[in-house]
């Protein structure tokens, strides 16, 4: 018999216990979880423990192991570990969206003191560190432009790339671009910047602009947009494929009319996700458009603001006034990846597969 099996195997005392339906009452995980919360709230008052945190890990402990020992002194063996492991996966769960959680809630308690209609009106225009007013509405038509003007050219490239590589692609050609792809995946914004400024700005003679900016954020969209696409175009079955090619229809055309709409849906959803990869980037626009405090439409001409910029500026001053500016900038800049996020589902669904 295999190691495996003989593990596997069920004791004569864990399968009595089975047969007698042995079992945790259900209020034993309460019962735990109030004693382990207790005495590590015990131990915090008394000094031993150095905080809160350090409770809250004991706790954690406490709970996963107590609950794990009793389970095996009643139901044995088998529920025990199964028990463990659900509850280690639920405190994996627990210990991820808390902090995500608390950061949301840091950002809308303290965004919602400055968000008034004049904080979507006014700009930054004539307005001191200390001094109360202004508004975010040079950073949100910057992002909105350079996050558009981003997307119009990586979008197309990422998805002719990914169709490239899952269509068409075959030796060392298919495999060097993959290569790139997901090295370009891995690289630091500030490099992504660094190489426009430096490339282009110093080299060329190209303005420090909106538009430099958004050449940044293309190399940093590009991946993301090449990988998911490529992904969802896997997908696509095969059977149409075939089906089309055996009714004579043009590989060009089995690709934009069978294999496209089929997966646009997930390739919405990729799109969505580079772009909020790249709307709360700092780094290579302070490289490639700097700041300003002032209104900017053209996005060829001159340094333009943005919600990234704008949070990194107010929060650079340390007054009271600005720091409140950048919370409430950091809440407007979640909303407007919500919003966008929203958006994309709306159309994903839309162009979804009809099934009946």
């Amino acid at each position: 018999m295999s190691p495996l099996a003989s593990e596997n195997r069920i004791t004569t005392e864990e399968l009595r216990d089975l047969l007698a339906g042995r079992r945790l009452p259900k209020w034993a995980p309460w019962a735990v979880a109030g004693g382990a919360i207790a005495l590590s709230l015990l131990l915090t008052a008394v000094g031993l423990l150095g905080g809160i945190a350090q409770g809250a890990v004991l706790a954690g402990l406490l709970f996963l192991f107590g609950q794990a020992a009793w389970s095996f002194r009643v139901e044995g063996r088998r529920h025990a570990t199964d028990r463990f492991a659900t509850t280690l996966i639920y405190t994996a769960f627990v210990v991820a969206i808390v902090p995500l959680v608390a950061i949301l809630f840091s950002v809308i308690q303290k965004g919602l003191e400055v968000l008034r209609p004049e904080f979507f009106t006014d700009t930054m225009r004539n307005v001191s560190s200390r001094g109360t007013g202004g508004g975010i509405l040079h950073a949100l038509i910057g992002t909105i432009e350079q996050v558009l003007m981003a997307t119009i050219i990586a979008v197309p490239i990422g998805v002719m790339v990914a169709i490239f590589l899952v269509e068409y692609g075959k030796g060392k050609l298919a495999s060097t671009i993959s290569f790139f792809v997901d090295v370009m995946t891995g690289v630091p914004s500030i490099v992504a910047g660094l190489f426009i400024f430096t490339g282009l700005i110093l080299t060329f003679g190209l303005e420090r602009s909106g538009f430099a900016a958004s050449l940044a954020l293309v190399i940093l969209m590009l991946p993301v947009v090449v990988r998911t696409s490529e992904e969802m175009l896997k997908l696509a079955p095969k059977d149409l494929r075939e089906a089309s090619y055996a009714l004579g229809v043009p590989k060009w055309r089995t690709i934009t009319s069978i294999v496209l709409p089929t997966a646009m849906s997930g390739i919405i959803t990729g799109v969505m996700l580079a772009v909020a990869r790249v709307a709360g980037e700092t780094a290579p626009l302070l490289l490639t458009t700097f700041l300003t405090q002032s209104l900017n439409w053209n996005l060829f001409s001159g340094p333009q603001a943005a919600l990234p910029t704008f949070i990194w500026d107010q929060i650079s001053s340390g007054t009271d006034p600005s720091v409140s500016r950048a919370w409430g900038g950091a809440l407007v800049l979640i909303l407007f990846v919500a919003v966008l996020y929203i958006g994309a589902r709306i159309v994903a669904r839309i162009f979804a597969p009809k099934t009946r």
